[in-house]
């Protein structure tokens, strides 16, 4: 049942690639507010607060290694009032989530999976009786990167309930999305690659417990495609891929990704090709090198971006700091012909790659309703004409109209073939629909 609060890919902001552990409830509202005036309408309503909420001290990108942590009295991680003012006096996030609710939006937060560390060292109760979080902590299964949680012991007594106490209380703030984190990378963990199975099915029975829906994204990537019938069955969507950044490398390196998860592409069940970073990005970064700085993709290497997690079918999550949108950077969140082919496309393949040493050109192709996609990627360092035929996708002889997406016009074609101009690592994307 689950699968039906995401009829199609996500579409929100994250505060992770502007603020990384340092958002705080201002920054969250006015992002909340310009998604609410300007990308509402286009289809985007996730407004999700990102890692270390509940640590006071968060100033950065980086993590402060065994920093106390805002915690309840039944081992629940809690909104540091420092930085969340509204949650005082027990509130939690619902004075947030009720304002992004009063926009038309919805409300999402991060979690780690497992229980605090300080309540496994402290002995703590937790919300089973005769069971404190020390009972059920897994002192070995400790995220590499971040220190906060231990895993829980999924056989013992208290490890099920103390899953339904935390998403109780996310349904009692009004909790619209979860992305949890250290459940899906099977690089982690190269002796037990899926090691998380079991926490991931805890999750999904917790959250069909606690009586609100609840979208469910797992993070890091890459998450095993062998897989994926059960990642299918738990969670709305999971990651492909480690954290996805502004460089070309990573940006060629998902091509060949999102075709390994071509087949598993279903509502309700996306395989995700991670955030968008584009924009202003990383205001909090320590490094001079990447400190508060707009996206180091170029403008074709952000449309091949948008054009391949569109017709691919991604879930699409916004890194910006998005007060600060260029009117380039708006265009491309608000073009209502790429959003309408993400929601009501399907049968994304990757119709052709020819490359030498990684340049080349690569096509992909999917079905609308009563018209056809078609995707034309230059990966190569000098612009590339590129020729599709029509008739491999269309019965030949026929008269097609070939609409520029991008540039929101007539394309020129003959009965069968098309060719197009691509700047290098750029896009072409295009609407083949019968005269």
């Amino acid at each position: 049942m689950h699968k039906k609060l995401a009829p199609t890919p996500p579409m929100g902001w994250n505060s992770w690639d502007c603020y990384g552990a340092a958002v705080n409830e201002e920054q969250l509202l006015a992002n909340a507010d310009y998604m609410a005036k300007h990308l509402k309408d286009y289809g985007w309503e996730y407004v999700v607060c990102d890692i270390q909420w509940s640590e006071p001290t968060a100033d950065s990108f980086y993590y402060h290694h065994f920093a106390e942590l805002c915690m309840d009295e039944y081992s629940r991680l809690i909104p540091s009032v420092e930085r969340f003012p509204s949650s005082a006096d027990g509130k939690g996030f619902k004075p947030i989530a009720d304002y992004i609710h009063s926009l038309g939006l919805k409300f999402g937060i991060h979690i780690m999976r497992g229980i605090p560390r300080q309540a496994a060292h402290r002995n703590t109760k937790i919300k089973c009786e005769g069971v404190t979080a020390r009972d059920i902590a897994k002192p070995s299964s400790v995220c590499l990167w971040n220190p906060d949680m231990y895993g829980v012991q999924t056989e013992k007594k208290g490890a099920q309930e103390y899953y339904d106490s935390i998403f109780e209380l996310y349904a009692s703030w009004g909790v619209d999305y979860i992305k949890c984190d250290d459940i899906a990378n099977t690089e982690i963990f190269p002796h037990d690659p899926y090691s998380a199975r079991k926490e991931i099915e805890m999750i999904r029975k917790a959250i069909d417990n606690c009586g609100r829906d609840m979208v469910l994204s797992l993070s890091p990537g890459p998450a095993p495609v062998w897989e994926h019938e059960h990642l299918a069955a738990n969670a709305n969507m999971w990651r492909m891929t480690g954290d996805f950044w502004d460089e070309w490398e990573k940006l060629h390196a998902m091509f060949e990704r999102c075709y390994v998860w071509q087949e598993y592409v279903q509502p309700g069940a996306w395989p995700d090709c991670d955030m968008l970073p584009i924009g202003r990005i990383q205001l909090t970064e320590e490094l001079p090198q990447y400190r508060n700085r707009y996206t180091r993709f170029t403008h074709d290497e952000q449309i091949t971006m948008m054009t391949l997690w569109g017709i691919f079918r991604s879930p699409l999550m916004i890194g910006a700091e998005m007060r600060e949108n260029d009117e380039f950077t708006l265009s491309l969140l608000q073009n209502r012909e790429l959003i309408d082919m993400l929601k009501n496309s399907s049968g994304a393949r990757q119709f052709k790659r020819e490359e030498t040493d990684g340049k080349g050109e690569i096509i992909w192709t999917s079905k609308g309703e009563n018209c056809k996609y078609v995707a034309l990627f230059n990966t190569d360092d000098k612009e590339r004409e590129i020729i599709f035929d029509i008739t491999d996708i269309a019965v030949g002889g026929a008269e097609y109209v070939v609409w520029d997406m991008w540039a929101h016009k007539e394309h020129a074609a003959t009965k069968d073939t098309f060719a197009a101009k691509v700047n290098s690592h750029g896009a072409k994307l295009f609407k083949i629909t019968l005269k």
